[in-house]
């Protein structure tokens, strides 16, 4: 079902690599991590090609610069007009649609959090975009942004308090 509303949703479009899709413009109505949203008319997307540090997930801690790439792809496309690119690989094991995803201005969100430190590049098979992407992620390497050159932030701790020790 969830293949049927991607195909309606994605059209097919004159691209640099045979089969590639393009979609019409769509709605980012959440974002759920630093490489995951969640798209009006197509559902879960994965940034394609990259991986962000996790969040917290039960009791877990967060992986250093998780929050950072959160926030930074909240402010690049929360409740914005993007198009999603397909590739070779379409779905991943949870099910959630890969994709490249442009804002109307021409952005690249995943190269620019690449270039932001605030991802790395993953992948599995060939990618279309693969080069953009490791040059984007050599960009802050050698700037030592992000991931690559800064300590890791220090956030609050959560809901629990540590006792004094009464030994």
């Amino acid at each position: 079902m969830q293949n049927l509303i991607i195909a309606s949703a994605m059209t097919l479009a004159m691209a640099s690599s045979p089969g590639a899709l393009h979609s019409d413009p769509v709605l980012v109505r959440s974002v759920l991590d630093g490489d995951t949203i969640d798209v009006a008319g197509v559902g879960r997307v994965r940034l394609l090609g990259i991986d962000a540090p996790e969040l917290a997930h039960s009791h877990d801690t967060a992986a250093p610069f998780a929050y950072e790439a959160r926030e930074k792809l909240i402010e690049l496309v929360l409740h914005r007009w993007v198009r999603l690119e397909g590739d070779l690989e379409r779905v991943d094991a949870y099910n959630r649609h890969l994709a490249y995803v442009v804002r109307e201005d021409g952005l690249f969100v995943n190269a620019a959090l690449l270039r932001e430190g605030l991802a790395r590049v993953t992948a599995r098979v060939p990618l279309t975009r693969l080069g953009e992407l490791r040059r984007a992620e050599a960009d802050a390497q050698s700037s030592r942004r992000g991931m690559w050159g800064q300590a890791a932030p220090v956030h609050p701790p959560s809901y629990t308090r540590r006792r004094k020790s009464t030994l």
